[in-house]
């Protein structure tokens, strides 16, 4: 082979090789895991093959063209048809109401003829007669020759069926134009198919041209990739999602440089007084130690503190190929306020919301469980329930607001009386109840009420001292007057209504005691 014949072998098949090779290797990168991505290299693959093929017959001699021609050239061009359908109706979603046993199969029915055509050394697929003119080795154009390029050439024209209908589906403007620039696309192949594959060009182009339609084909496919990145569409669709998306989402390398953050990401790096780069520090070790395994993460409990700013952070982390380096995309909901909220509805199902007491649900599981300790080891307890007498002439000389004061006041000294001894709840109302282990005498449970009611009363005194405000208390023990919740609780009652009726007969001064 002369050198002006290799140079003219290095621009017609060669750089076509080189070209579909970067192609399929670069859209398979895009993304290894999606369908769209691995049936474009596989087309572009399959193109490839066909100029290696050229390449290959045309530097042996041409008694192997017709063997090379059916068993490669032909069973690769069967091929393509199957890949580009699959490609099409899988981008244009019209295989969602396809049965599963039609799709995708049906496109690969063709390779049961490659298989055995093949193991029959081509016999089902037709051969060729070639003849030689200068460097090139050319196919005559017989009868078979043509009904093959037609068949080839209604295909073509049904890729147009399937881009239509998803054209004419499309809601979004930017889906629309991308099938309407891949309707084009299919035109230029299709012209160039007919230019190229019906006439004959001896020793003006090389054998086959109309393989380099494929070149075209899939030049635009790039062409239309790169563009409207198509291939990621989902990027460019929520791109308005990603910047109004109220969690915070960030593109990282792993080395922790933060390549891209949306406004709720910058907003939390700036409420944590963060640069970009300290974010990834901050991390615990479990989790960058995911994070670098490119292990799956989902709702990973994080908390991040810095200067005395504390976040609860759920952490869901997956991976993507930017510009063929893999990065980390991280999304980081905030659930501080969540959290805060569970655990003040967690404290609200049993605690008093104005108190902040126990309320009657949670007294009773104290109770029960003191109890249960006293019997084990044979000890007392003794129960106070608690009245403030009149409560309702403070409402309605005051105002509500004043009598809620008072209870959160009253809350307080109950609470600050009992201290560890105990337990203290508002049943509602102006209603407590209080209990205490260990009281072994009267003498003892008198002086905690005596104590109990100058507390209150001087608190009365210095803020209503023109109302009659006291607190009648009643008092029953474990395990002389019950052995269980229900039973104290009514002796209790008992003996407070028994001292409110005390109070009615005696001065206003004098407190109401049942012993």
């Amino acid at each position: 082979m002369e050198l002006n014949e290799a140079l003219l072998l290095l621009m017609t098949h060669l750089l076509p090789i080189l070209f579909l090779t970067y192609m399929a290797t670069d859209i398979f990168l895009r993304n290894k895991r999606k369908t769209e991505h691995i049936l474009l290299s596989l087309i572009a693959v399959c193109f490839l093959l066909l100029f290696v093929e050229e390449y290959l017959r045309n530097q042996v001699s041409i008694e192997n063209s017709p063997i090379l021609s059916a068993l490669w050239l032909n069973s690769v061009g069967s091929i393509i048809p199957g890949l580009c359908f699959h490609f099409l109706i899988k981008f244009t979603g019209l295989y969602t109401k396809w049965p599963r046993f039609l799709y995708p199969y049906i496109f690969y029915v063709p390779l049961i003829f490659v298989i055995l055509n093949i193991f029959t050394g081509a016999k089902l697929i037709y051969t060729q007669d070639f003849f030689e003119v200068g460097m090139w080795k050319y196919p005559i154009y017989n009868k078979n020759y043509y009904i093959a390029m037609t068949v080839g050439t209604i295909i073509d024209f049904l890729y147009l069926i399937p881009l239509s209908i998803a054209k004419s589906r499309a809601k979004i403007e930017e889906q629309r134009a991308i099938y309407h620039q891949l309707i084009v696309g299919v035109c230029v192949a299709i012209i160039l198919n007919i230019v190229l594959g019906y006439f004959q060009y001896e020793n003006t182009l090389p054998p086959y041209p109309y393989i380099y339609a494929g070149i075209v084909w899939c030049y635009f496919l790039r062409r239309i990739m790169k563009q409207h990145d198509f291939l990621n569409l989902y990027d460019k669709r929520y791109e308005k999602l990603f910047r109004l998306n109220p969690n915070a989402i960030l593109l990282l390398d792993f080395k922790g440089i933060i390549h891209d953050a949306n406004p709720a990401a910058t907003k939390l790096l700036d409420n944590l007084n963060l640069r970009q780069e300290q974010l990834f520090s901050l991390l615990d070790d479990m989790l960058k130690e995911q994070l670098l395994s490119e292990k799956e993460i989902k709702d990973y409990a994080l908390s991040i503190s810095n200067n005395d700013v504390q976040f609860l952070l759920l952490v869901n982390a997956d991976y993507i190929l930017v510009d063929n380096q893999m990065h980390i995309l991280l999304i980081l909901q905030d659930v501080t306020l969540q959290k805060q909220y569970q655990r003040e509805i967690e404290f609200i199902a049993y605690h008093d919301a104005l108190t902040r007491l126990p309320n009657r649900r949670s007294f009773t599981i104290q109770l029960e469980a003191a109890m249960e300790i006293c019997r084990n080891e044979q000890q007392t307890l003794t129960l106070l329930l608690i009245d403030i007498d009149n409560f309702k002439s403070l409402n309605d000389t005051y105002g509500h607001q004043v009598g809620d004061e008072l209870l959160q006041v009253t809350a307080q000294i109950l609470q600050d009386a009992v201290k560890d001894t105990g337990d203290v709840a508002r049943l509602g109302g102006d209603e407590f109840v209080l209990f205490l282990r260990d009281v072994y005498s009267k003498q003892l449970t008198n002086q905690f009420i005596e104590q109990l009611q100058a507390t209150f009363s001087q608190h009365i005194t210095t803020t209503h001292p023109d109302l009659p405000i006291s607190l009648s208390i009643g008092i029953s023990q474990f395990p002389e007057d019950g052995k269980d919740e229900q039973t104290l609780m009514h002796h209790a009652d008992q003996a407070m209504y028994a001292a409110k009726r005390s109070c009615k007969l005696e001065v206003t001064s004098k407190r109401g005691i049942h012993e």
